[in-house]
C-alpha cells in the first residue's frame, strides 16, 4: 500500500529534480522502495541521468533490468547515448535491440537516425531507412524529420528532399531541416526557393528558419528580399535571438552595406563572440581595414576573439604597414594563450615583410621548426616586396636543395622575378623544374611563362608553350597577343586573334585593349571593325579605355570619320580621349579641327597635360599653322606652367622646318635651354632636303652623326643627305660604321588589305604574287606619267650608281608603288585604295602617287610613319608638307 502511495510522488520528484545530487538521492529512494526493477522508473532514471550528461549512470540503470523486455527501456538507453554524442554506443545498442526478441517502435528510430547523422555514416543510415520502410514507420512525423535532418547534414540533399516530399505531414522542424541542409552546403538558390514554399504554407517561420536562410539571401545578393526578411524578423520578434542578428549582420556585409550591418550590430541587446567576429572579419573583407582594427581594439573587453579573427586583424596590420600594432596583437595572442601554429607564424612573416622589417621576418622564419610551403612563399614574397630579388632567388634554390614542396604560387612569384630581372637562364630553370614537378600543368603558371619568355625577348618560346597547351583561358590568349604586339610580330598576332575569335574563349576588356592597338599598328581596318562589333556584343563600348583605343584604331586605319563618331558618342572623356582626337586630326592634316577640339577640351574643364601640347603642335606642323603652333607652345609655358620637354622643342622645330623656315628653326634651336638631340636636327635635315638647301643639310648631317652615331634611322637619314650631295665617301663611311657595329636599318615595306587578306611588299620585291603584272602595270603608269612631265628624282637613290637606268629601277621598285599597283589590279575601277608604309614616304613616291591618283581617277590613302596622305586628282592633303 505504501508503494502505491509513494509511486506518483517519486515520479513527480524524478521529473522535477534539478541537479545530479538530488537525482542520486531520489534514485537511492527508488532502490530502497524496491522500485528499481520497474521498467517505468528505470526508464525515467535513464532519461534523467542522460539529461545531466551521465550516460554511464544511465547504462548502469539499464543493466540492472537486463535483459530488457520492454522497448521503452531500449529506446531510453539508445536515446541517452545519442543525446550525449556517444553515437557508436547508440548504434551498438540498436544492434542489440535488433538481436533481442523486442521489436523497435517508431520512438526508437529518431535517436538511431541521429547517431547515423553524427557519425556521417550514410551506409548505416540507408540501412536504417530500409528497416523503417519495412516496419512502416516512414509516415511518422518525428521519424521523417530525423531522416530529413540526417540526409541534410550529410549533404545528401536529393534524398533529403525525397523523404521530405513523401512525408504525409510536415511541421516547422521538417522545413527547417531541409532549408538548413541546402543553405549550409552552399545550395543557396534551392534554400531560398524552399523558404518561399514555406512562406506560402500555413506554417510560420521561427528564429531557426530565419538564421538558416539568411546566408542564402546574403550569398545570392538579393538585397531587396534580404531587407524584406529583416522586416519579417522585426515584425515577428525573432530578431531578439542573437543568432538571427548575427545572420543579419553577415547578410548586410555580403551585400557590401557595412552601414546597415553596423546599425543591426549596434541595436543588438545581446552580443556574443560571433557578433564581434562577424563584424570585424566583414570589415576586413570589404577592405575597411582601419574600421576593423578599431572595432577589435575598442571591444577586447567585451568579447573573446577566436583565432581566425585575431589572425585576420594581425594580417590587417600588414595592410596598414603598422609594425607597432602588429607587435601589440602578437603579444595579445601570447597572453591570451593562443597556440601559435605555423599559420599564425606565416602571417607574422608576411606582416613584418609588408612593414619593411625583413630582419624580424627572417628571424620568425628561421625559428620555425616545421616550415610548410606557405612559410617559404611568405618569406620569398617578403624579399620580392622589399626589392631584394636575388635573396628571393637564393631562397628558392635553398628550397629545391632541401626538397621542400613548391606550389604554383611559389613558381608564379619566381617567374615574376626572372621577368623583372630579364634573367632568361633562371626562368628556363624554373620552367624545367616546373615540367618535372607537374606545376606547369597549372594554367596560371603556363600563362606566366609565356609572359616571361616574351618579355625576355624569346617570343618563339612563348608561342611553343602556347601551342602545347589546350584551349587556355582569356589571360593566355591576351598574353600571347600582347607578346606578338610588343615585338612587332603583327602577322602572328593577327593569326592568334583570329584563332581566339573562333575558339570558345570569352574575351575580356584586356583582350580588346591589346587587339585594338595591334589593328591600329597594322591598319587592319576590317579586323578592327569586327573587333568593334565584338566588344559591342560583350558590352564594353561604354568603357573609357575602350573608347580611347577605338579612336586611335580608327584614326590609324584611315577612318577619321569613325574616330570622330566614337569620340562624339563617348559619355565620359579624359585627357587621353581629347589627346587621341587631336592627334587623329593632326595625322590627316586637319589642323583647324585639331585646334577647335583643343578649345572644346579647355571649355569642358579638362586640364591639358604635356602630351596634349605635343599632339596640338604636331597637328599645326602638319597643316602649316605656324603662328597657331607657336601660340600653343607659349600658352603651355605661360598659362599652364608646363616646362617644355625635348619632345615639345622637337615639335616646334618640325613646325618651323616643314614651313621652310629653316633659319628660324636654327635660331630656335640655338636659343633652347636644353641641349638639342638628333631628333631636333632630323626635322631640319628633312626640310633641307625638301627645299634643296644642301649646304645646311651637310652641316646638319654632321651634327646628327656626332649626336647619335649608333641609331640606324638617323644614320640612314644623314647618309641619304650625303647621297643627294653625291658625297659617296661620306655615305660609305656611315654605312661601314653601321656594318662594323652590326647595326641594321629597318627594311622598308608596305601593305594593302584586299578583302580578308593583307598583302605585304618590300622594295624591289619580285617574288610577290602577280609580280610580273605589277611591274607591267607600273611601266604603263610611268609612260603616262612621263607625258605629265614626271622625271624620277635621282636624289632619292642613296647608292653610288653610274647607270641612270639602274637608279630609275631602284626608285620605281619602292614598296608603296608595288602595293598601289597590286591594289589597282585587284579592285574595281574607282575603288579607293589604302596603303600603309612603315617608313616615311620619299619625295619621288609622293610625287608619283599624286600622278597615279590623277591618271586612274582614284583616291589613294597612304599612311606612312608620320601621317596620312590623301591623294586625289593629282594633289595631296598634306599640301607637300610631310
Amino acid at each position: 500500500m505504501q508503494t502505491r502511495v509513494s509511486s506518483p510522488f517519486i515520479s513527480r520528484a524524478l521529473s522535477s529534480s534539478s541537479n545530479l545530487n538530488e537525482l542520486r538521492r531520489i534514485h537511492a529512494l527508488v532502490i530502497s522502495l524496491g522500485l528499481d526493477s520497474s521498467d517505468f522508473f528505470s526508464g525515467k532514471l535513464i532519461d534523467k541521468y542522460s539529461h545531466f550528461r551521465e550516460p554511464a549512470s544511465s547504462l548502469s540503470v539499464f543493466r540492472r533490468v537486463s535483459p530488457a523486455k520492454n522497448v521503452y527501456l531500449w529506446n531510453s538507453i539508445i536515446r541517452a547515448f545519442s543525446k550525449n554524442g556517444l553515437f557508436p554506443e547508440a548504434l551498438e545498442f540498436y544492434g542489440k535491440l535488433r538481436e533481442s526478441k523486442v521489436s523497435p517502435d517508431k520512438y526508437t528510430f529518431p535517436s538511431v537516425i541521429k547517431a547515423c547523422a553524427g557519425l556521417f555514416d550514410a551506409e548505416m543510415g540507408d540501412l536504417v531507412y530500409e528497416q523503417i520502410l519495412d516496419m512502416g514507420f516512414e509516415s511518422d512525423l518525428f521519424v521523417g524529420n530525423a531522416l530529413v535532418d540526417m540526409y541534410s547534414r550529410m549533404g545528401l540533399l536529393t534524398r533529403a528532399r525525397q523523404v521530405f516530399d513523401e512525408m504525409p505531414v510536415r511541421d516547422l522542424v521538417s522545413w527547417n531541416s531541409l532549408i538548413s541542409g541546402y543553405s549550409s552546403h552552399g545550395y543557396y538558390e534551392e534554400a531560398w526557393e524552399i523558404y518561399h514554399e514555406l512562406k506560402n504554407s500555413w506554417i510560420v517561420p521561427d528564429s531557426f528558419t530565419v538564421s538558416s536562410v539568411l546566408p542564402a539571401f546574403g550569398n545570392l545578393l538579393v538585397v531587396k528580399q534580404g531587407q524584406g526578411l529583416h522586416g519579417f524578423a522585426l515584425k515577428s520578434g525573432v530578431n531578439s535571438v542573437v543568432v538571427v542578428n548575427n545572420g543579419l549582420v553577415a547578410m548586410y556585409l555580403k551585400f557590401r552595406r557595412p552601414t546597415d550591418a553596423r546599425r543591426v550590430f549596434d541595436e543588438m541587446d545581446v552580443r556574443d563572440s560571433v557578433s564581434y567576429n562577424t563584424m570585424i572579419c566583414g570589415y576586413l573583407k570589404l577592405e575597411m581595414v582601419e574600421e576593423s582594427v578599431r572595432m577589435f581594439l575598442e571591444n577586447l573587453d567585451q568579447f573573446k576573439p577566436d583565432l581566425l579573427t585575431v589572425s585576420s586583424v594581425l594580417r590587417a596590420c600588414g595592410h596598414l604597414r603598422d609594425l607597432s600594432l602588429a607587435k601589440y596583437i602578437y603579444n595579445y595572442m601570447l597572453k591570451a594563450g593562443f597556440v601559435l601554429e605555423s599559420t599564425v607564424r606565416n602571417i607574422l612573416i608576411d606582416v613584418y615583410a609588408k612593414c619593411g622589417d625583413m630582419i624580424t621576418a627572417r628571424d620568425v622564419f628561421n625559428s620555425m621548426e616545421c616550415k610548410d610551403t606557405v612559410s617559404w612563399n611568405s618569406i620569398i614574397s617578403g624579399y620580392i616586396q622589399s626589392g631584394d630579388l636575388m635573396e628571393a632567388m637564393k631562397l628558392f634554390k635553398m628550397m629545391m636543395i632541401m626538397e621542400e614542396q613548391a606550389d604554383h604560387i611559389t613558381y608564379l612569384m619566381l617567374i615574376s622575378v626572372s621577368t623583372r630581372l630579364a634573367d632568361l637562364k633562371f626562368g628556363k630553370g624554373l620552367h624545367s623544374n616546373g615540367i618535372k614537378s607537374g606545376i606547369c600543368i597549372d594554367l596560371s603558371v603556363s600563362n606566366a611563362l609565356i609572359d616571361m619568355y616574351a618579355k625576355c625577348g624569346e617570343v618563339g618560346d612563348s608561342l611553343k608553350i602556347f601551342s602545347s597547351m589546350g584551349t587556355g583561358d582569356t589571360v593566355t590568349w591576351n598574353t600571347v597577343i600582347s607578346a606578338c604586339v610588343r615585338f612587332g610580330d603583327f602577322a602572328t598576332g593577327l593569326q592568334v586573334t583570329t584563332q581566339m575569335r573562333k575558339s570558345e574563349v570569352v574575351p575580356d576588356m584586356a583582350t580588346f585593349l591589346v587587339t585594338l592597338p595591334m589593328c591600329a599598328s597594322l591598319a587592319a581596318k576590317r579586323l578592327g571593325k569586327e573587333i568593334h562589333c565584338c566588344l559591342l556584343r560583350f558590352g564594353y563600348e561604354s568603357e573609357l579605355q575602350i573608347g580611347n583605343a577605338l579612336i586611335e584604331m580608327y584614326s590609324k586605319c584611315g577612318c577619321l570619320e569613325n574616330s570622330s563618331r566614337v569620340f562624339e558618342r563617348m559619355s565620359r572623356r579624359d585627357v587621353v580621349t581629347w589627346t587621341g582626337m587631336i592627334y587623329a586630326y593632326g595625322m590627316y592634316g586637319e589642323g583647324e579641327k585639331a585646334l577647335e577640339t583643343f578649345v572644346d577640351m579647355e571649355k569642358s574643364g579638362i586640364v591639358p597635360d604635356s602630351v596634349v601640347f605635343i599632339a596640338i603642335i604636331y597637328a599645326c606642323s602638319h597643316s602649316g599653322l605656324v603662328d597657331e603652333g607657336l601660340a600653343c607652345f607659349e600658352k603651355m609655358k605661360t598659362h599652364y606652367k608646363i616646362d617644355p620637354m625635348i619632345e615639345h622643342y622637337a615639335c616646334v622645330v618640325d613646325l618651323l622646318s616643314r614651313s621652310q623656315k629653316i633659319s628660324k628653326a636654327e635660331e630656335f634651336i640655338q636659343a633652347m635651354p636644353i641641349k638639342p638631340d638628333a631628333s631636333i636636327w632630323a626635322s631640319v635635315l628633312r626640310a633641307c632636303r625638301t627645299s634643296g638647301d644642301m649646304e645646311t643639310a651637310e652641316r646638319v648631317s654632321r651634327r646628327i652623326i656626332e649626336l647619335n652615331p649608333d641609331d640606324p634611322g638617323y644614320s640612314i637619314l644623314a647618309s641619304n643627305a650625303y647621297a643627294a650631295l653625291r658625297k659617296w665617301d661620306k655615305v660609305s663611311l656611315i654605312r661601314k660604321s653601321l656594318k662594323d657595329k652590326h647595326i641594321t636599318k629597318n627594311p622598308g615595306y608596305s601593305w594593302i588589305e584586299i578583302g580578308k587578306n593583307v598583302h605585304v611588299f618590300s622594295s624591289g620585291d619580285d617574288s610577290a604574287p602577280q609580280s610580273e603584272a605589277i611591274y607591267k602595270s607600273l611601266e604603263i603608269l610611268y609612260s603616262l606619267m612621263a607625258k605629265e612631265g614626271y622625271i624620277p628624282d635621282p636624289r632619292e637613290v642613296s647608292q653610288n650608281l653610274e647607270e641612270e637606268e639602274e637608279k630609275r629601277r631602284l626608285i620605281c621598285g619602292h614598296s608603296e608603288r608595288l602595293a598601289i599597283a597590286f591594289g589597282l589590279l585587284n579592285t574595281e575601277p574607282g575603288t579607293p585604295l589604302q596603303v600603309m608604309k612603315n617608313l616615311r614616304v620619299c619625295g619621288d613616291c609622293h610625287e608619283v602617287t599624286k600622278l597615279i591618283s590623277k591618271i586612274v581617277g582614284r583616291e589613294i590613302l597612304v599612311r606612312d610613319a608620320n601621317r596620312f596622305h590623301l591623294f586625289k586628282d593629282g594633289t595631296c592633303s598634306c599640301k607637300d608638307r610631310w
